[in-house]
């Protein structure tokens, strides 16, 4: 169901209520799920909870981490004063809709109830942080293998980049079955500072020249990057003033996050556990 896919989907995040759970069958073993206590005590609506799971993972958790407790490229929102004073969104909503430049944050195009549900998710962490006895560890290999199999070689278009014979041989015998299922749906969390994750940026300037390096920051204001001499450039924007084109080798990853079905994600992962 939706809200077991989304709280293993980031990673753990207690957003789980028992009847949404999938049925993963007689003598399934307990594994890092979610925590029903907790989105009970936080009295958040289970729907806007799930709502804001899979919106905070698609445009939030690649700088603030798939659970909100921050990264390198944004801060710790678990423990943000703004996000524990908020109610009902009323605090978060002028900061996600109007960004922050100063600090390196763009805005975002989300409607209210969107922001609401974000919100919502939020909630549920502070509150899960603060109660942390209520976790409760529940199996992610619930889905069909075959099936997954058929998806990864089929619709999904994983086979395009990735080989269960060649760069995924072996996979399941180097993490357990959660890891194995953050690292394929949230690859940059885990996958920073590889050379095949780097984000590059070309920069075409008014006069035609373009300008190549690695992204540091990029939002509707500023473009900032090294170059290959390793030489800083900070460029300021004006709507499409310079042309400024990402270059993310990990963009399939979090374009597929808006289209995979539950089915697909439980799926796939039972699959991957068989590549050992």
């Amino acid at each position: 169901m939706k809200i077991a896919v989304y709280a293993a989907l980031l990673g753990g995040a207690l957003v789980l209520l028992r009847a949404q759970e999938p049925d993963a069958g007689p003598g399934a073993k307990a594994s890092i799920g979610g925590s029903a206590a907790a989105l009970a005590g936080s009295k958040e609506n289970p729907e806007a909870v799930g709502r804001g799971a899979r919106l905070f993972s698609a445009n939030c958790a690649g700088c603030h981490g798939m659970t909100a407790k921050g990264s390198g490229r944004g801060p710790d929102l678990i423990r943000s004063i703004l996000v524990l004073d908020d109610e009902k969104g009323i605090l978060i909503a002028p900061v996600i809709h109007n960004g922050r430049p100063g600090k390196g944050m763009p805005k975002f195009d989300l409607t209210d109830a969107q922001v609401s549900d974000i919100a919502a998710w939020l909630h549920v962490q502070t509150y899960a942080a603060d109660h942390r006895a209520t976790y409760v560890f529940l199996d992610v290999v619930t889905g069909d293998a075959k099936k997954g199999e058929a998806y990864f070689n089929g619709a999904g278009g994983c086979n395009m980049c990735h080989s269960a014979t060649g760069d995924l041989k072996g996979i399941a015998s180097k993490f357990d079955p959660h890891a194995l299922q953050n690292r394929w749906l949230q690859p940059r969390g885990v996958g920073r500072g590889s050379a095949k994750s780097v984000v590059t940026v070309t920069v075409t300037l008014p006069s035609g020249d373009k300008l190549n390096g690695t992204v540091d920051r990029v939002d509707d204001f500023n473009v900032s990057f090294h170059d290959a001499s390793g030489d800083y450039h900070s460029i300021n924007r004006h709507g499409d003033v310079p042309r400024v084109e990402v270059h993310d080798p990990l963009r399939a990853h979090v374009d597929l996050l808006k289209k995979y079905t539950d089915a697909d994600i439980h799926n796939v992962t039972a699959y991957l556990v068989t590549l050992k």
